[in-house]
């Protein structure tokens, strides 16, 4: 039978129960770092000075979009190519998920797989939605802003995880609602900068999409906190000792 991450087993990373070795390891760490400049006050330092000097991710290319007068266009085509970017990287989040889903057999009143795929094809809708922007602005949807390529970044951790097969059902969920919180905020963002820009069509729709990422953080959150709440149950009720004759 496999094992679960929650079994007890030979897990050896903690130190604080062994004084001696704990000072040993603290000892050979700061026997080997590097020289002086590049520890604590001296390694900030060097990062200011690296920031400074450092060449931004990406550029941008000189555009006009439709019915944005007198407004700086690069801004709000940077944001949409970071959203567009992270919806496509939310279907493949999903489409992992889905994938857990089935391998653990997940049998649950509250939520089904059709849940879920619900909410992966209202992430592959909402990358339609900002196929359609760039498209009605004018843009090019095919050019990766540096938004875009930072959003790829930040989600490859996620992606990782769902990626990997020693990974649950439920690490899964948890891994999708960091990124389902992300997904919330750069939409909310995203529909504020839009009516700002006079664009009221393109804000309208973006805050339909924000209203159904609201509907995906609060399904994700429950789901997980019922998978883990009844995780416990299980575990206590399988190590708890019998109560007494």
């Amino acid at each position: 039978m496999s094992h679960k991450p929650t079994d007890l087993g030979g897990n050896r990373t903690g130190i604080a129960r062994s004084p001696t070795l704990a000072r040993q390891t603290a000892e050979g760490a700061a026997a080997s770092m590097p020289k002086r400049s590049f520890v604590g006050k001296g390694a900030a330092e060097v990062r200011r000075e690296l920031c400074g000097k450092a060449e931004p991710v990406g550029t941008m290319s000189g555009m006009a979009l439709r019915g944005m007068e007198g407004k700086n266009p690069v801004i709000l085509m940077d944001l949409l190519g970071e959203r567009l970017s992270f919806e496509r990287a939310g279907v493949r989040l999903y489409e992992a998920l889905l994938s857990k889903f089935d391998a653990a057999s997940v049998h649950e009143e509250e939520f089904t797989r059709e849940d879920l795929e619900n909410i992966h094809d209202q992430e592959l809708a909402h990358y339609g939605l900002l196929i359609s922007a760039f498209d009605e602005l004018g843009a090019d949807p095919t050019v990766v802003t540096p938004g875009a390529d930072l959003a790829g970044v930040a989600s490859a951790g996620i992606r990782h995880v769902l990626a990997d097969p020693r990974t649950t059902f439920t690490e899964g969920l948890g891994a999708i609602l960091i990124a389902e919180l992300a997904d919330n905020a750069g939409w909310q963002i995203l529909s504020e900068l839009a009516e700002r820009c006079g664009l009221d069509v393109l804000a309208s729709r973006f805050r339909t999409a924000l209203e159904e990422e609201d509907e995906h953080v609060a399904l994700i959150r429950r789901w997980q906190g019922t998978r883990v709440g009844g995780q416990l149950e299980t575990q206590w009720s399988s190590t708890a000792p019998s109560p007494p004759p």
